[in-house]
């Protein structure tokens, strides 16, 4: 059975951070939205908004197609703020990815944390992004935000040191065979 950790949250969330620490914690693969879609940016140059929205479509729909080419016992971390698409997109690729089991990590922290956070890195991303323009919208957007209540829950407060040992006793009660 195919199993997937969905590690989610708005943007600056702490989403990569935590992903990547199971990851290495838990050896398993990571696929997140921005790995996928950030190429595109490189070859195509210019990117308004729009297009970056499709982009990240089509990543999220490629990133549950390469589950769907995993073997069978795969366990994979799945890094993406999953709240950017209707709930029943996300049923969709699942079903298609043949997973069997899926938990989500909901990684939050206070509204004004997440802006401070995405306005702190807008110069270390390619331009594509949205620029310092989004940081109210995505402010607002963390006020309202919430998990997306189909899977097993553990929700983590990024403003606080991770605690993997929490995390590893979360999934091993899902039934992931993690150490």
């Amino acid at each position: 059975m195919k199993r997937a950790i969905l590690v989610n949250g708005v943007p600056a969330s702490g989403k990569s951070t935590v992903a990547r620490a199971l990851a290495d914690r838990c050896g398993c693969s990571l696929l997140a939205l921005d790995t996928i879609k950030e190429p595109f940016f490189e070859a195509l140059g210019s990117v308004d908004r729009d297009l970056n929205r499709k982009l990240g479509r089509a990543a999220y729909a490629a990133i549950f197609d390469l589950i769907g080419a995993f073997p069978d016992g795969m366990v994979t971390i799945v890094e993406a703020w999953f709240g950017f698409q209707p709930p029943e997109v996300l049923a969709g690729h699942v079903a298609r990815a043949g997973l069997g089991a899926a938990v989500e990590i909901w990684c939050h922290a206070p509204p004004e944390v997440i802006g401070a956070r995405y306005a702190a890195r807008v110069p270390l991303r390619p331009p594509q992004h949205p620029g310092l323009d989004y940081v109210p919208e995505l402010v607002a957007l963390a006020g309202r935000a919430q998990p997306l209540g189909a899977y097993p829950l553990l929700p983590i407060d990024t403003t606080a040191p991770l605690d993997l040992d929490i995390c590893c006793a979360f999934l091993k009660q899902a039934g992931f065979p993690v150490d």
